[in-house]
């Protein structure tokens, strides 16, 4: 398929499924004690959530050609990225729940994963990954290693200062840099054509003199490709690069949100075009695998669903005394 590893496709395929199968539990999960009348800090998951369904192609595509070495950071829409980049299932979950046993101690909660062994971590705040993970490529540059740095942004956060700040330095040193802007046509509530000059934010890398990218319809494969030469770009020391996926976010901006801004047949139509239903088709078409073998992934990724959800369910709540702990003054 278009000279892509079979094992990449079929990686690709599997991170897509896990983090789809892992959003769609937390979708129950989530709602436990928040309903009939919905309160977001109820149930065993309180404060804000927000799940990825449908931008998996922007994660799968990207990181299938990064290492533990190389730095990603992401937006509060996370998920994808961290089960992309190989954060620990268990900890992250557990994490949400806001238990001991996850990533930071259950301190941090959803919108804050931080798994250093993969050089993973985000944050809520609006373009505030953009930054550090500009920091993170000069340090890759002043230690002469071929690592770099990606930061995943919604198409909202390209309009923020630190987004034209983080490119303007990442283009004049040079830097080992790649932002990742997932289009899914929503700033929150708010329409990219009502909040965004342009159409398309890829062609903002003509100021800085660095490549810019466009991927059409949400395609995990022409991901793959322009992925591919933005890293190789990166490591050769060739400077930074901005690519824009346009991809679908099938739920609201936080689940609980109303979404009374947008038509309701949007999202009906947006799932026919389901890039993980499409990559299954083709990757049976192209002989690379059966229908038996997927079934038998699907299987497989279910299970570990699961089991981290399990794991994070009985794990145990940090001690009130714990808050006062790793604490810098």
């Amino acid at each position: 398929m278009d000279n892509i590893r079979k094992k990449d496709l079929l990686w690709m395929y599997r991170v897509m499924k896990t983090s789809r199968c892992f959003e769609e539990r937390m979708e129950k999960e989530y709602l436990e004690g928040k309903q009939p009348i919905f309160n977001i800090g109820s149930g065993p998951v309180p404060g804000e959530m927000h799940l990825s369904n449908g931008q998996e192609p922007a994660a799968a595509g990207m990181i299938v050609h990064l290492t533990k070495n190389d730095t990603v950071t992401a937006t509060h829409r996370p998920h994808h990225e961290a089960i992309a980049k190989g954060v620990d299932l268990n900890k992250m979950t557990a994490e949400i729940y806001g238990k001991k046993t996850g990533l930071s101690k259950g301190k941090g909660g959803h919108m804050h994963l931080f798994d250093p062994k993969v050089k993973f971590s985000c944050g809520g705040i609006v373009g505030a990954g953009i930054p550090h993970a500009v920091g993170a490529a000069l340090a890759n540059k002043k230690r002469n290693t071929n690592w770099v740095a990606v930061a995943f942004i919604g198409e909202g956060a390209a309009n923020t200062g630190a987004f034209h700040e983080s490119l303007n330095l990442a283009a004049l040193w040079k830097l080992p840099f790649i932002v990742v802007v997932e289009d899914n046509s929503w700033a929150i509530s708010v329409a990219k054509e009502n909040s965004t000059s342009v159409p398309f934010n890829c062609t903002r890398a003509k100021a800085y003199d660095i490549n810019g990218y466009y991927v059409k319809n949400n395609d995990p494969v022409e991901m793959y490709k322009v992925s591919k030469e933005a890293v190789e770009r990166a490591r050769n020391d060739e400077g930074p690069s901005i690519i824009e996926i346009k991809t679908d976010r099938y739920l609201g901006h936080f689940q609980g949100d109303p979404e009374l801004y947008r038509n309701k047949k949007e999202v009906p139509s947006l799932i026919k075009k389901d890039p993980i239903s499409k990559l299954r088709k083709r990757l049976i078409k192209a002989n690379y695998v059966t229908i038996e073998e997927l079934d038998t992934v699907d299987s497989l990724i279910i299970k570990e669903v699961n089991t981290a959800y399990e794991f994070a369910k009985h794990s145990k709540y940090p001690e009130p005394a714990e808050a006062l702990e790793d604490v810098f003054c």
